[in-house]
């Protein structure tokens, strides 16, 4: 038997010929086999029974034969074969036995159920719940874990298994290392990557979930990883095999003729996994000719004629190749399904499960996808979808005998041969690079033989596009060729080549055929953005920058000063309005319309470019009705309902929440319809205010387009409110304050009470400011943000409660000691009436001096309190965007104490800045900034990233001062929300300073395999800005320009 080539990581393992001497092999060894299935749904199921059965192919009465053809009779052959080999498989899983038993009979099949991990839990069809997720995890595999290895070891012994296959339980790896048996997995996701993104929702406590995953993965010997892959840095090793695909048993004529359905009749499978969706499907739903089978229907539900409800263990394979196309959820069964059999996909997307990218970006590669729009499937606008899935031509060539070649392997690897390298890899990597929520970067290209689907699927979740410099110096021909198709009636470019070349991608918008780039051509957001604008009218472009948070950070909503800068990466918008007989309408609106019935209505349609670095639809449209109820705009609680439902579009919420605020606070009505494109450059989740600089430049466009004059700072507090209230994420105000008003090389110093801007403080030339990304994404509406600023109102709440207390009893003259919240009124007397007065009103923390917090009140704060400890004493915490949950417990002290010392280190660092130049001034600086980097660590609010990266820029300071040099770097900080993030660096302004910052980055990349992100320079707000105001440039028959009415 000629053996596989062992090639290194990723390498391909391409099958040999198998002779046909297995005939005379009868001395094989009787193998025993522990297979581990997760408890998330039937798809990893069905892919072992595909695994398992192909076990029985390579057994001593088989031949290693081509199967084509061979597929009616599969499963007689991987019965007869698993009997003739011997082998016993023990399945442990939650799955239905029938998953099984439908395909595989045999008594060497042992089925045990036991759940040993739970997956992602789902609320519904399409909706993940992270925190339960990891709840659930917890209960399930952390709490018992001590039991459950004792249990599987001691099991894995008694049934003398020779090796251990898990998909993907990661228990099951680290048991089998315990009882000495070899382990390999067989999967395209694994869980520590999936969770990953669910911490930032759930909190730091929840960290240890992902680290201990990682670990267990770490011992398994190598990773059979399937097509659609994600990245899987825990594993040690990596060999790629073909799609695993269930084979067919009934050609389309058969089950067609099975089902009494005619050849003229379309079909299209309604699947959703296997998980029940509870949907009412209705008649007028289908167009006619149609005909929908029902995957998963509950036994209670009722369908109309043109739906037919199928049993719950029908052999779905044979369903899709006699349908035309398929309706469902994307998940590993039905994505390889699809493709294997060349059936058009109509999909929705699932919320936060991070393995839907990569499986969706290579089924679009194959032009197997469409995808449709969450609120349409629930509402029955499937016609354009299915007329749209009938035109494509999937083209997937690719192997499909996954389940052969991984079961050739898995019999390999039980009886002795080696397939993994030396090199032990996977638990520093995984360690470095995803526990505790770090973000995967890899440069395209760095692995040989990556598939395109892969990268292009890397680029859009991972990576940003390559910034061009801000500056253009002055290179008039650039600008020329970008604008070629425009004139510019009002605005000007202020030299920003970010705005250039936005104003190029309008160019080739509207040229079509002139895209540098024919990847643009291809990609669902371009091609969206093509039939945006009506291009005979206007088009009104705003630009708003990301900020660094040089000093403030967190304290900001308790009243603190501020020190933000405007950095150089920003968001452009374009919006153009249309009257509604006049708007061009994606497929689905047009759709949506007609059925209403009621003619052209005003409509908001939206296009993100990179909306999919978040997995989320790159389109959002809406009647702007929904914005209205009766003749008034609906609640902001209404508002924040509506774009919840579906969280792959609730992005929108940044862009359409503006239009709601303009309506709700200013009183606009909004006659036409409205086209918005939105472009930034501010990457999401690395704590420079991507949200602020989307909503800035929205509504600063929208404004631009509706003739509202808007003061800067009006509009920061404008589009706080969206975020706050419609978005549903407690921030503050410098965010979208330093958007709006900030100015180039200038730190914008405000007053957060609740937005005073104080001045605009130059930076001096020989002081330079960078930001290093982490790669720990960062999100303002995490659990961590919010309990900080809950502990922070908590004790703000309890301190004036206090000073109300001492307050009545210097009123009362109360002369002798008596306890009151524990405090000795004769002690502060002498503090006089004033102070407690002011204090027992105080409506920012900021307000209270530091001395006067260590004397009065630091002692008597509480480290912590729960929720429901602090309700039933004060009743509120009279925070208008956080609510309190009673279950949980939050820290007081620390939050607490940190914005009302945050003020005072603020005002010093903004002193300091106009003192004389020196290494002390500097110092000084630094040192302030550093004391703020472990305040916030002292809220909880910290991570292991920016603490790396603080102690980088640290080492490399005392470095320099233990040789006897000077330093150029003097200080750093966590900015922003906290809880990963960016880091802020102070320097000199000089080469040497450039160098380490470059060498920080190198040596950060060398410790966790992340390239950190480098934010430098700085860039004009969007009051700054302005608008452009752009009209399309179209030539006459005489070759002369001129403008097209």
């Amino acid at each position: 038997m000629a053996p596989f080539s062992s090639g290194k990581r990723g390498k391909k393992l391409k099958m040999t010929s198998r002779v046909k001497e297995v005939e005379n092999d009868e001395q094989r060894n009787h193998m025993v086999f522990a297979y581990y299935i997760t408890g998330h749904g039937s798809d990893h199921a069905t892919r072992v029974v595909d695994v398992l059965c192909h076990l029985s192919i390579s057994s001593p009465s088989s031949m290693w034969m081509d199967r084509a053809g061979e597929a009616t009779l599969a499963a007689n052959l991987v019965v007869r074969h698993l009997v003739a080999a011997g082998h016993d498989v023990h399945v442990v899983t939650g799955a239905p036995d029938f998953v099984f038993t439908t395909e595989i009979q045999s008594p060497n099949l042992h089925i045990r159920k036991v759940l040993l991990d739970c997956g992602a839990v789902q609320a519904d069809a399409l909706t993940v719940d992270r925190l339960a997720s990891l709840e659930k995890y917890h209960q399930t595999a952390v709490v018992p874990r001590a039991s459950i290895l004792e249990a599987e070891v001691e099991w894995l012994n008694s049934i003398k298994a020779d090796l251990v296959v898990s998909d993907v339980v990661p228990v099951a790896c680290r048991a089998a290392a315990d009882a000495g048996i070899r382990s390999v997995c067989v999967t395209n996701f694994s869980w520590d990557f999936i969770y990953a993104e669910y911490v930032m929702a759930a909190g730091h406590h929840h960290r240890s979930i992902v680290w201990q995953i990682a670990e267990d993965y770490s011992h398994c010997e190598f990773l059979l990883r399937l097509p659609g892959y994600c990245p899987m840095p825990a594993f040690q090793d990596v060999i790629d095999v073909p799609l695993v695909v269930r084979r067919l048993h009934k050609s389309r004529l058969e089950v067609r003729k099975e089902l009494g359905i005619g050849n003229d009749v379309k079909v299209v499978i309604f699947n959703f996994g296997g998980q029940p969706a509870g949907w009412k499907l209705k008649l007028e739903w289908l167009p006619d000719g149609w005909l929908c089978l029902v995957c998963g229907a509950s036994d209670n539900q009722e369908l109309p004629p043109n739906f037919v409800k199928l049993a719950k263990d029908v052999y779905t394979p044979d369903l899709i190749a006699a349908s035309d196309c398929m309706l469902g959820k994307i998940g590993y069964g039905t994505f390889s399904e699809a493709l294997a059999y060349k059936l058009p996909f109509i999909f929705v997307r699932r919320d936060y499960f991070n393995e839907e990218p990569f499986l969706r970006n290579m089924l679009e590669y194959y032009q197997g996808g469409v995808e449709m729009i969450r609120r349409d499937l629930l509402t029955g606008h499937w016609t354009p979808y299915l007329e749209r899935a009938l035109t494509l031509r999937p083209c997937y060539e690719g192997g499909i005998n996954g389940g052969e070649e991984a079961a050739c392997i898995l019999q390999d690897t039980a009886t002795g041969k080696k397939y993994a390298s030396d090199k032990l890899s996977g638990a520093r990597r995984l360690r470095d690079a995803i526990v505790l929520g770090y973000q995967l970067q890899r440069a395209p290209g760095r692995d040989i033989g990556v598939p395109d689907w892969y990268s292009l699927a890397e680029n859009k979740v991972r990576l940003r596009p390559e910034l061009p410099d801000t500056e253009m110096n002055g290179n008039a021909s650039l600008v020329e060729s970008c604008i070629e198709n425009f004139e510019i009636l009002h605005g000007e470019l202020h030299g920003l080549s970010d705005t250039v070349a936005f104003l190029e991608s309008l160019s080739e918008l509207y040229g079509g055929s002139d895209v540098k780039d024919p990847g643009k051509r291809q990609s669902r957001e371009w091609s969206a953005a093509a039939a945006l604008f009506n291009w005979e009218e206007e088009i009104y472009v705003a630009r708003a920058p990301g900020r660094l948070d040089v000093m403030g950070g967190i304290a900001d909503y308790s009243g603190s000063l501020v020190l933000q800068m405007p950095i150089r990466e920003a968001c452009h918008v374009a919006v153009q309005k249309n009257h509604p007989s006049r708007q061009k309408l994606w497929k689905h609106a047009q759709a949506r319309q007609q059925a209403k019935g009621q003619g052209p209505i005003p409509v908001l349609q939206i296009v993100s470019f990179g909306s999919e670095l978040s997995n989320r639809a790159p389109t959002f449209d809406m009647d702007l009705s929904d914005l209205m109820d009766g003749e008034h705009p609906i609640s902001y609680q209404k508002a924040h309902e509506y774009f919840a439902r579906d969280p792959s579009q609730k992005w929108a919420a940044y862009i359409a929440g503006t239009i709601l605020v303009l309506m709700t606070e200013l009183g606009v009505r909004f006659a036409d319809s409205i086209c918005i494109l939105v472009s930034s450059a501010v990457p999401e989740g690395k704590g420079v205010s991507s949200s602020a600089a989307v909503e800035v430049a929205t509504m600063s466009a929208i404004a631009a387009a509706h003739g509202l004059n808007i003061d800067p700072r009006d509009l920061a507090l404008l589009c706080q409110k969206a975020e706050n209230y419609i978005v549903g994420a407690p921030c503050g105000v410098m965010d979208q304050m330093t958007s709006a008003c900030g100015e180039a090389n200038k730190l914008l110093a405000m007053v957060c009470q609740p937005a005073e801007v104080k001045e605009l403080v130059t930076i001096p030339t020989h002081i330079r400011f960078w930001g290093f990304d982490s790669g720990i994404r960062h999100c303002v509406g995490g659990t961590d943000y919010g309990s900080v600023r809950i502990g922070t109102f908590m004790g703000r709440q309890m301190i004036k409660a206090a000073a109300s207390n001492l307050l009545s009893q210097s009123l009362a003259s109360v002369s002798t000691p008596q306890q009151g919240d524990g405090v000795n009124s004769d002690e502060f007397e002498e503090h006089g009436m004033e102070l407690l007065k002011a204090e027992s009103s105080l409506n920012y923390l900021c307000n209270l001096s530091p001395h006067r917090y260590e004397a009065v009140y630091a002692k008597n704060l509480p480290e912590c309190i729960a929720g429901e400890g602090f309700i039933d004493k004060y009743t509120d915490h009279n925070d208008t965007v956080t609510v309190i949950d009673p279950k949980c417990a939050y820290a007081v002290k620390a939050p607490t104490k940190h914005p009302i010392y945050e003020n005072f280190r603020v005002m010093a660092f903004k002193a300091l800045l106009t003192a004389a130049k020196t290494d002390e001034q500097l110092s000084a600086l630094g040192e302030l900034m550093y004391q703020c980097h472990y305040s916030y660590n002292d809220c909880g609010i910290g991570s292991d990233g920016t603490d790396r990266l603080v102690n980088l820029v640290q080492e490399m300071q005392h470095r320099r001062s233990s040789n006897g040099q000077n330093s150029s770097l003097f200080g750093a900080k966590i900015t922003g929300g906290g809880s990963g993030g960016s880091v802020c660096v102070i320097g000199k302004n000089c080469i040497r300073s450039s160098e380490e910052i470059l060498e920080i980055q190198r040596r950060y990349k060398a410790a966790t395999g992340y390239l950190p992100l480098i934010f430098e320079g700085s860039s004009p707000g969007a009051g700054k800005f302005g608008y452009l105001r752009l009209r399309r440039r179209v030539s006459s028959a005489d070759g002369n320009m001129k403008q097209e009415a």
